[in-house]
């Protein structure tokens, strides 16, 4: 029986690979500056399990959002004519935005998650990936 990752292309996985890793980076600077704020002004920032709570689903929807991107360009590049690719592509946009912004309401709403914890990691791909390729051009 195959599993469904066995149709993911090596490249996505490897790609979705990198961005956890980017992501996880993230999250950990991120909880540290929550900890030096929280030192500094601790009746403004905590640093409780919301904070970590809201940081870990907010990578987990960040790095799953950049994976369901990296299978809706492999299904559009298997596609056979150009307009069902594009359309594929915009689906996926559309899907993906909407996960997120739902993410960012139950973050604020959700008294279990603190919103800027929740919030900050789905920035965490994009910036990392142009922070890395600064360094990758620079060789």
């Amino acid at each position: 029986m195959d599993s469904v990752m066995d149709k993911v292309q090596p490249a996505v996985k490897k790609e979705t690979r990198r961005v956890a890793m980017i992501t996880g980076i993230g999250l950990i600077l991120m909880w540290i500056v929550f900890g030096v704020l929280h030192v500094a002004m601790p009746q403004k920032v905590p640093f409780d399990y919301t904070v970590f709570l809201g940081g870990a689903a907010g990578g987990i929807v960040a790095v799953l959002n950049f994976f369901f991107m990296g299978l809706a360009v492999q299904k559009a590049a298997a596609a056979t004519d150009e307009d069902s690719a594009r359309m594929r592509i915009k689906a996926s946009y559309s899907q993906r935005m909407m996960i997120q912004m739902l993410w960012v309401i139950i973050a604020i709403v959700a008294p279990c998650f603190h919103f800027v914890a929740g919030i900050v990691p789905l920035l965490f791909p994009g910036t990392g990936i142009k922070i890395a390729g600064i360094f990758h051009n620079k060789k």
